[in-house]
């Protein structure tokens, strides 16, 4: 995982990481444990980034690293709101709405920027994993690699 060569993401390829990447039950033990692999990759790779897992409403993991930003928090929270309105990572979305040559929504409410993903059991989005500090599609690459790590466990 590098930001000198930017990984390329098509619909198809995030869907397929949706598809794959869903449980049979995530509680807040849970939530912990892929916020601490996702900032362990964090620290592993250098990178300057906010990362947060939410349950709900309830924000259970939050890190930031590498002196990210101030205004990381707005995005954090405005990303994850589009992959829990759209039940579908952020990163999706921006890709279909680009694809459909769509306005991509930045406002006080929404960021269609990739970095989001829903964290999805039987069929519901019952929480988000999101990080925001770099390009969108490092931000999802990062949130695809720590989900991975966590099923991999």
């Amino acid at each position: 995982m590098t930001t000198e060569t930017l990984p390329e993401f098509t619909p198809s390829d995030v869907q397929a990481q949706l598809d794959e990447l869903r449980f049979d039950s995530f509680d807040q033990s849970d939530a912990y444990t892929l916020g601490s692999l996702a900032a362990e990759l964090v620290r592993e790779n250098g990178y300057a980034l906010a990362i947060q897992v939410v349950l709900g409403d309830h924000v259970v993991y939050k890190s930031a690293q590498g002196g990210v930003s101030p205004d990381t928090d707005s995005w954090l929270r405005r990303k994850a709101a589009v992959a829990v309105r759209d039940s579908q990572p952020s990163l999706l979305t921006r890709l279909n709405d680009e694809g459909a040559g769509t306005p991509l929504l930045v406002d006080d409410t929404y960021a269609v920027s990739g970095g989001a993903f829903p964290l999805v059991v039987g069929g519901q989005v019952v929480g988000t994993i999101t990080a925001s500090g770099l390009k969108d599609v490092v931000d999802h690459d990062l949130v695809v690699a720590a989900l991975r790590s966590f099923v991999a466990n």
